[in-house]
């Protein structure tokens, strides 16, 4: 089993930044590739972006060129800086591992789930 850590969630301005940050326990060593998912009132769950233990990436069209995600493999955590942040960009944000491939991962999430973290951009 892996437990998922989020924080860094919080209300900030439109164009405004955060980081949110995912640390991984437990059974590590089955990770292949970490991320994040959203979900905003009202809405389905959407895939955010993903990054595997080698480096490779896969951002949503949507975060593209304002969100970037980073992996510490060493600290068995993910991170996500969020920047130019929207109104639309209010969500619940996940922490989303496991031993997926990416595509897997974008379409339909991978094994295991943090508990989420409340992101709200507001004026």
């Amino acid at each position: 089993q892996v437990q998922l850590v989020e924080s860094g969630g919080g209300l900030v301005q439109p164009g405004g930044s955060l980081r949110l940050s995912c640390a991984a326990s437990g059974s590590i060593f089955t990770i292949y590739i970490m991320g994040w998912y959203r979900q905003a009132p009202g809405k389905q769950r959407e895939f955010v972006a993903a990054m595997t233990s080698g480096g490779s990436t896969k951002y949503a069209d949507s975060v593209k060129g304002r969100f970037t995600i980073s992996r510490d493999n060493a600290k068995n955590t993910v991170y996500l800086q969020m920047n130019s942040l929207k109104p639309e960009d209010t969500a619940v944000y996940s922490c989303n591992a496991g031993s997926d491939t990416i595509v897997q991962f974008t379409t339909s999430g991978a094994q295991y789930w943090g508990q989420g973290t409340q992101v709200t951009v507001s004026s």
